[in-house]
């Protein structure tokens, strides 16, 4: 028997985190394309994920072949459904608890995705995000920042951090403020499902496609006459859309209910707002009666960090959000509620966490002021110092 005859199978390597290409246009122009690349979780955003976007978007913007950036999930199932939450609860196992800056990885992790959203949000070039699936969490993200937001008949957008123990971060909180009272506080305390309807009426999308029209909007990028001048490329794309999209779709629930949630949650005491919530539970719509259970089932610790960082982001420039935002989820992974709400969504599966404070009347305004307060060493810069505006 030879030696090859008699050898152990090599297994297969993993497959890359992220998939890059380069699609040839015209005028020897070339489109991006940025594929998450881990449909089995949803492509679950992961640090090594953002650390590959990051670096590749920074490429491409100094390419100047690359006249626009499209990104997608591999999969029909979804864009992105959240961050990598099994190594976020691993790390928050491996460290000593109530030392919000003893998590190296968490440091890592929401510094890097954060920056990467940040760029995402300021990139020179048409970013194209087709967000068809569900869109959550992490995949917000990236979504939020893009240029061209893109939903389809599946699309399911929403910000579930109260599920978690978490609150909405990616700057999730710098955009819900910044929708119309009431609007984005239902959103962060429910974790409430939105379709492209509601997405494009309230400017959390830009355009609507049918879920199978991707690689026509490849072919549609390919075939542009770009221009050489790299400011009329964004108008480039938007024509190449114009022939793709599709119209608005009739009212979502959100818009719908809209005035009957802004009565209910564009108030300034929590108390008021959860009250009213709980109301819901057996409403006659099923989505606002989802949208009840969700809030009751939820952290009241959660509750109240997100409406204390909504009332902040509400007056805050993008930069600052993400700098707030920053000291927030690294307390978050050193307090109880976010790893406990990990445990029973994904580890144990028994649905049943067991939140501390275990109501809001114990999570108190004072309470929340710690997730403020600056982890790291005295006199040291804060991680992303040098995001402007």
């Amino acid at each position: 028997m030879s030696t090859s005859d008699s050898a152990e199978p090599v297994p297969d390597s993993p497959p890359d985190p992220v998939l890059f290409q380069e699609v040839a246009g015209r005028n020897g122009r070339r489109i991006g394309l940025a594929t998450l690349n881990s449909p089995q979780t949803l492509n679950g955003l992961s640090l090594a994920m953002s650390r590959l976007l990051d670096e590749r978007l920074e490429s491409w913007a100094d390419d100047e072949r690359i006249v626009a950036v499209v990104l997608r999930g591999a999969g029909d199932k979804a864009f992105c459904a959240g961050g990598d939450l099994h190594a976020l609860y691993d790390s928050m196992l491996d460290s000593p608890p109530a030392d919000a800056w003893a998590n190296v990885h968490a440091r890592s992790f929401f510094e890097t995705e954060y920056r990467l959203d940040y760029q995402i949000h300021r990139y020179a070039k048409p970013v194209l995000c087709w967000g068809s699936g569900i869109v959550m969490g992490g995949g917000v993200g990236l979504m939020l920042g893009a240029s061209h937001r893109l939903v389809t008949e599946t699309t399911r957008f929403a910000m579930p951090e109260i599920t978690i123990g978490l609150y909405p971060d990616v700057a999730g909180t710098w955009m819900l403020g910044r929708l119309p009272r009431g609007i984005g506080e239902f959103l962060a305390l429910t974790g409430a499902q939105l379709g492209a309807a509601d997405c494009l009426h309230y400017g959390l999308a830009d355009r609507a496609c049918a879920a199978d029209g991707f690689d026509a909007l490849i072919d549609a990028l390919a075939a542009v006459d770009w221009s050489a001048t790299a400011a009329q490329h964004a108008a480039q794309v938007d024509a190449a859309l114009d022939a793709l999209s599709q119209d608005a779709p009739e009212p979502g629930p959100l818009q719908r209910h809209s005035d009957l949630i802004r009565r209910a949650c564009g108030r300034s005491d929590l108390q008021e707002i959860a009250a009213a919530i709980a109301g819901w539970k057996r409403h006659a719509d099923p989505w606002l009666a989802r949208a009840a259970a969700t809030f009751l089932a939820g952290s009241p610790g959660s509750a109240r960090l997100s409406h204390t960082l909504l009332g902040r982001a509400r007056h805050q420039s993008l930069a600052d959000t993400f700098r707030m935002e920053y000291i927030a989820s690294l307390h978050c992974c050193a307090e109880p509620d976010f790893r406990e709400g990990i445990r029973a969504l994904l580890i144990d599966k028994d649905k049943s966490p067991r939140w501390r404070p275990a109501t809001l009347e114990q999570a108190t305004a004072d309470w929340a002021r710690r997730f403020l307060a600056q982890p790291w060493p005295a006199g040291q810069a804060h991680p992303l110092a040098d995001l402007r505006g």
